[in-house]
């Protein structure tokens, strides 16, 4: 394992090249996009190196100019990248619009891309065992089957090390409906250290349950966490025996798309540093509401010091 003064976290999953469009309005009449690439594993990465957590992100892009984009970007973010790249498939692509003022659209061309043919043999020996922790999502798990395989061997081989493993249900209705899914969803989520999901997530998983009641069922697994994420109204962990919960924040929001993975980083950024869970909770409600405050998926990930003014007040012209 890394060395525990200098933690490092190793993150796989597609990442796309993503067009937005620049203007409020319909992808029918807007006149101009920009490009830019996204993807939730990424967007933690990138989101954790912010924080000044060392991170690595492994993926495949095709060999075409929007994956060279993709693995440019990521590295120049400061993060370790791991892009294998396949000349068999482009890279996928997301495409962002803004109907109106208060919401955002996202389509996404991914089948049969370079992302979705993620498999085992693409994750190199030892990349794994020498971190401190796996961080995966359920999007990964769903895009395809070879997908569902390499994160399942990705957390054995993260178990068998002793490498703490962190999931994000991040469930996508387009890649599966809720009947498919759950089951998958849930046996990653048992096998996980640390899981992140929504109240409609984690009832995905189990649907019998209400969402505390799930956690607590994920706990029974042996999850040492599960972090509920309420979006604005914040987030509550749930631990064997104790339950935190962390207020969120009101703000006027410009792009929501991304601030889970801000969220997530959050939350590990300070629980690598050893933070109290009340005050990890905080970081990550933080930057979730950071994240929305500019357009793009990961462009306003925050570092520490733009958390600590956001915290003191001094940065958040649009909070309410």
């Amino acid at each position: 394992m890394a060395d525990a003064r200098d933690p490092r976290v190793v993150t796989l999953g597609e990442t796309m090249a993503l067009m937005r469009a620049t203007e409020i309005g319909s992808l029918r009449h807007v006149p101009a996009v920009a490009l830019g690439i996204g993807g939730a594993e990424s967007n933690v990465a990138i989101g954790l190196r912010r924080l000044g957590v060392d991170s690595s992100w492994l993926g495949r892009v095709g060999d075409d100019s929007l994956g060279e984009r993709v693995a440019r970007e990521i590295r120049a973010e400061g993060v370790d990248v791991r892009a294998v790249v396949d000349r068999g498939a482009p890279t996928g692509l997301m495409v962002k619009e803004r109907p109106d003022a208060a919401s955002t659209a996202v389509f996404y061309y991914r089948a049969g891309s370079a992302g979705s043919r993620v498999a085992p043999g693409d994750v190199p020996a030892g990349w794994i065992e020498e971190a401190d922790l796996l961080h995966v999502s359920g999007i990964t798990a769903l895009i395809s089957e070879s997908g569902r395989a390499t994160l399942h061997t990705a957390i054995d081989r993260a178990r068998a090390a002793g490498v703490r493993v962190s999931f994000d249900v991040n469930y996508r209705s387009a890649l599966a409906d809720p009947d498919a899914a759950g089951p998958m969803l849930r046996a990653l989520a048992e096998r996980a250290d640390v899981v992140f999901g929504g109240a409609e997530e984690l009832v995905l998983m189990f649907p019998e349950d209400d969402p505390h009641a799930a956690a607590r069922r994920l706990l029974d697994t042996g999850c040492s966490q599960v972090v509920l994420k309420l979006g604005a109204d914040g987030a509550t962990v749930f631990q064997p025996g104790t339950v935190v919960e962390g207020r969120g924040f009101r703000i006027d929001a410009v792009d929501t798309v991304g601030a889970g993975d801000a969220f997530v980083a959050g939350y590990l950024s300070g629980m690598l540093a050893g933070l109290e869970v009340a005050d990890a909770l905080g970081r990550a409600n933080t930057c979730g509401a950071m994240a929305c405050l500019t357009p793009g998926d990961w462009e306003a990930g925050p570092s520490l010091r733009d958390v600590e003014a956001f915290q003191r007040g001094d940065a958040d012209p649009v909070r309410r």
